[in-house]
C-alpha cells in the first residue's frame, strides 16, 4: 500500500523495471508509489545496475531487526524553529539526500550536504553533524573532505576555535567554475590526438569534435555561471535593502 513498506513482490517489480531500463518515475507509477520511494530503494541497495530484489528485501529486514526499540536520534528529532513540522523536515532532508546521491554523491557526503542545507545557519561543527546524523566523527571527516574537494562546502574557525563546515551562495558558483575548468585537460588531450593519429583521419576528427564540444560547453558554462552570480546577487541586494550582501571578490 502507498506509504507502507515495500513488499518482496514490489521489489521484484522494481528489479524487472530496472532490467527493462524503465525510469524511476515509470516504475513508481506502475506500483502506485512516490518516485522518491523507488529512487531511495534502488540507491540504498546497490544502484540501478546492481539492484537485486531478494538481497534488497533481506537487507531491509536486517535493518529492521537491528533497529533499537527507541528511535535513534536523527535530523527529524532536532527541535525545529519557525514552527516547522519536524517530521516533514526529516522527510524532505531524506529526499534531498536521495537527489544528491542520484546526482553522483556517495551516501554519506550526500547526507552531510543535505543536513547543512536544511539548517538556517548553513553551518555546523563535526560534532553537531555526527549527533544529527548519528554517525561517527570519522565518517563526517571523510564526507567533509570529499565535499570540500568538490568546493561544495568550506571550512571556517568560529570564536571558540572550532572548525565549522559551511554552505553558502557562492559555493555552487565555485563548484560550477571548477567543473568547467576540469574540462580543459580533456580538451587538450583530445586535440593532441590529431598529431598522434594523423590529421583528418576519422579517429583524429572524432577527437577534435570532442574537444570542440567540451570547449564550447565549458565556455558557455563559465559565462552562465558569471551571469547567474551577478543577477542572483543583485536580486538579493534589492530584496534585502540595507542588509544587502556585499559583492563577492
Amino acid at each position: 500500500m502507498p506509504g507502507g513498506r515495500l513488499t518482496q513482490q514490489e521489489r521484484q517489480q522494481i528489479a524487472l523495471g530496472l532490467a527493462d531500463s524503465l525510469p524511476y518515475a515509470e516504475i513508481a507509477r506502475r506500483l502506485g508509489r512516490p518516485t522518491s520511494t523507488i529512487t531511495r530503494e534502488v540507491m540504498r541497495n546497490g544502484g540501478p545496475t546492481a539492484y537485486r530484489a531478494d538481497l534488497a528485501h533481506r537487507a531491509t529486514q536486517g535493518r529492521a531487526h537491528r533497529r533499537r526499540p527507541t528511535s535513534a536520534r536523527g535530523p527529524e528529532s532536532v527541535p525545529q524553529p519557525h514552527g516547522r513540522d519536524t517530521e516533514a523536515v526529516g522527510v524532505y532532508q531524506e529526499r534531498l539526500t536521495t537527489v544528491f546521491m542520484v546526482s553522483g554523491l556517495p551516501k554519506m557526503p550526500a547526507r552531510v550536504l543535505a543536513c547543512l542545507y536544511t539548517t538556517d545557519a548553513g553551518s555546523l561543527t563535526a560534532s553537531e553533524l555526527a549527533q544529527r546524523l548519528q554517525v561517527s566523527p570519522a565518517s563526517i571527516s571523510k564526507a567533509i573532505t570529499f565535499l570540500a574537494n568538490l568546493d561544495l562546502v568550506r571550512r571556517e574557525r568560529d570564536e571558540r576555535r572550532r572548525e565549522r563546515y559551511i554552505v553558502d551562495d557562492d559555493l555552487w558558483y565555485q563548484s560550477m567554475i571548477r567543473s568547467a575548468r576540469s574540462n580543459d585537460q580533456l580538451v587538450e588531450i583530445a586535440r593532441q590526438g590529431g598529431a598522434v593519429l594523423g590529421p583528418h583521419t576519422p579517429a583524429a576528427d572524432r577527437l577534435e569534435n570532442v574537444a570542440r564540444f567540451l570547449d564550447f560547453v565549458s565556455e558557455s558554462l563559465l559565462r552562465a555561471a558569471e551571469q547567474a552570480r551577478e543577477i542572483l546577487y543583485t536580486k538579493t541586494e534589492t530584496a534585502s535593502g540595507d542588509t544587502a550582501t556585499p559583492p563577492r571578490p
